[in-house]
């Protein structure tokens, strides 16, 4: 059932997790900050509590892209013995 050598379907899977991994929070963030910078242009007088809000939700849209660092690395090196 499994190859003699999986390493070209793990490798796949880690460049495919980081990939999707880096590409949709990189999306999220620049979203987020056109929105904010949008909504500071329409009321500047509420740009602290704007810009306070935009990192904290940027902070967690980074993090999502540190999880998929760490699932990435953990299906590089992490042996799976097959069952079987």
């Amino acid at each position: 059932m499994w190859p003699e050598s999986y390493e070209a379907v793990t490798q796949a899977a880690a460049a495919l997790t980081i990939a999707l991994g880096a590409i949709f929070p990189a999306f999220s963030i620049g979203w987020m900050g056109s929105k904010a910078m949008e909504a500071i242009g329409r009321n500047p007088e509420a740009s602290g509590d704007i810009l306070t809000n935009m990192i904290l939700a940027i902070a967690f849209a980074e993090a999502i892209a540190i999880y998929a660092l760490v699932v990435a690395l953990a299906i590089k090196f992490v042996p799976v013995t097959p069952i079987g």
